[in-house]
């Protein structure tokens, strides 16, 4: 069954509420890649976010664009946070990718509070993303992050600049942070009065390695039980408004948009009425004693 599509914000696209996360594809053949875009196409993924830091993940979904550029809304990052370094970063993606321009670049990981004022400064990456956006090379300017400071980060980001989209954590763990839970749900109200789109990741995490020995690509211990990934995915596409961006380990991928295809919203009967997903996750967490990535 196709995902569901909303609106991604202002920028008039219909993306499927569960965008494909490309890190998954930073260290794999073409090959490997190429089935992948089957499984994407199965469930009707048109949305694809993707980073000049990922390894070759750029180059793998090359050949994909080149088949057929209209069928996905194109992201891509930047790590870079001069202006100088970020053309040369973008028209390199530009080039790894095989098109002529991006639906959206993204501030990649804007967390560090220097690194934050030099990218959102005159002379830092913000210019080279106007600059871009009037010769055609980008159509949208988005904001990505980690960690508990990043809701209050993005909301300070929003401040600087009109960006068209935030990525950042959210999962029922994160979420009971207060500190957390408060700066997302007034970045979330920001977002929607402003028609900025709200990407969402690590959905099913489940632990940090700790030294345990790595079994899957993604850098935290995800969960792999098909009814607790259920669970978990349902928990984040039940917020109304926001995407969830999946997992980067290609063998999950397949679980977690199966996952998405099945959700169906359920509207409570008050608003201040127990969630039974709330409580569902609180048993799950304590089941497994599932640990916060964020310290």
């Amino acid at each position: 069954m196709p995902i569901a599509t909303q609106q991604f914000g202002r920028t008039g696209h219909m993306s499927t509420r569960t965008i494909f996360g490309a890190a998954s594809l930073s260290n794999v053949t073409q090959e490997e890649a190429d089935r992948t875009l089957e499984v994407l196409l199965q469930y009707g993924v048109n949305h694809i976010d993707v980073a000049s830091s990922y390894g070759d993940a750029e180059l793998r979904i090359a050949p994909w664009l080149a088949q057929d550029r209209s069928q996905f809304y194109v992201a891509t990052k930047t790590d870079a946070r001069t202006a100088q370094e970020a053309k040369e970063d973008l028209h390199r993606s530009l080039e790894r990718m095989g098109i002529s321009y991006v639906d959206l670049w993204q501030l990649h990981n804007l967390a560090d509070p220097i690194e934050w004022d030099t990218a959102l400064s005159p002379g830092g990456v913000i210019e080279a993303a106007v600059e871009a956006k009037k010769q055609g090379l980008i159509r949208a300017v988005g904001v990505t992050g980690h960690g508990l400071q990043i809701a209050a980060t993005h909301r300070r980001s929003l401040e600087r600049f009109d960006f068209d989209s935030v990525l950042l954590p959210y999962n029922f763990i994160t979420m009971q942070n207060p500190y957390y839970a408060e700066n997302f749900n007034a970045l979330l109200s920001t977002c929607q009065q402003r028609n900025v789109a709200v990407q969402t990741i690590k959905s099913i995490a489940y632990k940090p390695w700790m030294g345990r020995q790595h079994t899957r690509a993604t850098w935290y211990e995800p969960l792999e039980d098909q009814q607790q990934i259920d669970m978990v995915v349902h928990w984040v596409l039940k917020r109304a408004g926001i995407f969830l961006n999946t997992v980067g380990d290609l063998h999950l991928l397949p679980k977690v948009l199966d996952a998405a295809s099945r959700f169906q919203a359920d509207a409570l009967d008050a608003l201040d009425a127990p969630d039974p997903a709330d409580e569902q996750m609180r048993a799950l967490v304590a089941q497994l004693g599932m640990v916060s990535l964020f310290v």
